[in-house]
């Protein structure tokens, strides 16, 4: 029996191809995936990775071994996949790495309406099926696979989070890294009067450009050049299986995952008042300030797409948002999106004639450290350790350790997967920032 815990991460799949990824691997999980959902059919999508049309048509043939119906998707963003989920009513899997590197790829894993599976909800029981990899006692007669274009459905979904007459005429400059933002992102755009400068729309599994990860702020140059260059209203910066989106303005200056946060819900607040409004706990404190100012409600949520899913099906939250480049929609099976994110974002845009740098002014409040990582081999004796130190301040274990004074907070976390803390620090000032990140590193790395 092979040992796939290596691959197995928190809320996905992920591993080098064919070290630890193979035909055979992906076979294994298709079948035990369709054995533990016991899913009469299910939608498989996939990236434009050199490798994800072997490994799709591997991961479709273990799904119709046991008897599980196939939708292919094709090529697919991650979002359009779980779009067909929430859509079709099927499980879906994603044959994505996302941001990773070229050698990489992996599997995101959903129940039917988009319902997310994680280690804790199911992804260790399709490990240990994998694992074994038994022929069932009778083995049912295979099932099918069935192509399906889901592309047209999806853009229509889309753009109904907006009145495409009320854009006005922007310009857009998209990087989309050679991933499959290249799909998605002009099926959307060329339906709403906007002109789109494009950078890298070729789907190229080898990413030659610059690696399809935004949150590097060196992947972000030649966006930033563009935006300038071309006098845009707003850069987008997608990931390789375009879920994430991360902003721009029209000055090249930085957009946190927190602004976007507060302005998509102010956004979708004036369509729903008093509605739920989620966010992770290393949000700003902008977030809840401004789901307030609006009249909803913010709720407070650990990170990590399963929490925040969760808590939106049990609240019945309207969105929700990550410091990450996730933002969820109710209406979009509480799965998440950059692409909604970025249209309600151009719809808000165009509701005044202000440039982005000026919508965003009344939003840029705080001071923040952004994700610090740091190697640390005893992390929940680190963490003690700060509880100490920060004794004084309100102290909550949601997530790893939140500290909050009157004029600053920090969040410590351990990584799901790596031997790291993660740290988040946010103040009302620039010094005083410096002084308590310099502060809260020195116990970590002491």
């Amino acid at each position: 029996m092979p040992d796939l815990t290596s691959i197995f991460k928190a809320y996905d799949v992920r591993g080098v191809v064919p070290d630890e990824l193979d035909e055979d691997v992906a076979r294994r999980i298709g079948a035990a995936f369709a054995a533990w959902s016991e899913a009469p059919r299910i939608a498989i999508g996939r990236d434009c990775r050199i490798s994800s049309a072997s490994l799709g048509a591997a991961l479709a043939e273990g799904a119709t071994s046991r008897g599980a119906d196939v939708v292919d998707l094709g090529l697919a963003s991650t979002d359009l996949l779980y779009f067909a989920s929430g859509a079709l009513d099927v499980p879906g899997l994603m044959l994505t790495a996302s941001h990773n590197p070229p050698r990489y790829n992996g599997i995101k894993f959903c129940l039917a309406g988009a319902k997310p599976v994680s280690a804790d909800t199911g992804l260790e029981q399709v490990r240990a099926l994998a694992e074994r990899d038994p022929q069932p006692a009778s083995v049912p007669a295979p099932g099918s696979v069935q192509e399906m274009d889901m592309l047209g459905r999806y853009v229509d979904h889309v753009v109904s989070f907006i009145d495409p007459a009320a854009i006005r005429p922007l310009r857009i400059v998209a990087d989309t890294a050679n991933g499959m933002g290249g799909l998605v992102v002009p099926a959307v755009l060329e339906r709403i009067p906007v002109e789109l400068v494009h950078l890298f729309p070729e789907l190229d599994g080898t990413f030659p450009n610059h690696p399809a990860d935004p949150i590097n702020p060196e992947n972000q140059k030649d966006l930033k050049a563009a935006v300038l260059e071309h006098g845009a209203d707003i850069g987008l910066a997608f990931d390789g299986d375009a879920d994430r989106v991360f902003l721009i303005d029209e000055a090249a200056g930085d957009v946190s995952g927190s602004l976007v946060t507060a302005l998509v819900a102010g956004a979708m607040l004036e369509q729903e008042p008093g509605a739920e409004v989620v966010y992770n706990l290393i949000c700003s404190w902008t977030v809840p300030e401004v789901i307030r100012e609006h009249g909803g409600k913010p709720v407070r949520t650990r990170v990590g797409h399963s929490y925040i899913k969760a808590v939106m099906a049990e609240t019945g939250a309207i969105f929700g948002g990550e410091h990450s480049g996730h933002y969820y929609f109710r209406d979009n099976y509480r799965a998440d999106s950059g692409l909604i994110a970025a249209v309600v974002v151009l719809a808000r845009l165009s509701a005044t004639e202000a440039p982005l740098s000026e919508l965003l002014l009344p939003l840029r409040r705080y001071h923040d450290s952004g994700e610090i990582n740091s190697e640390v081999t005893d992390q929940q004796g680190k963490i003690t350790e700060i509880a100490t130190r920060l004794s004084d301040g309100r102290q909550d274990r949601l997530d790893g350790l939140t500290v909050e004074f009157e004029d600053w907070w920090c969040n410590v976390r351990p990584s799901n997967t790596e031997p790291l803390l993660r740290l988040n620090v946010e103040a009302r000032t620039e010094p005083l920032l410096e002084q308590k990140t310099a502060e809260v590193l020195g116990v970590i790395r002491g």
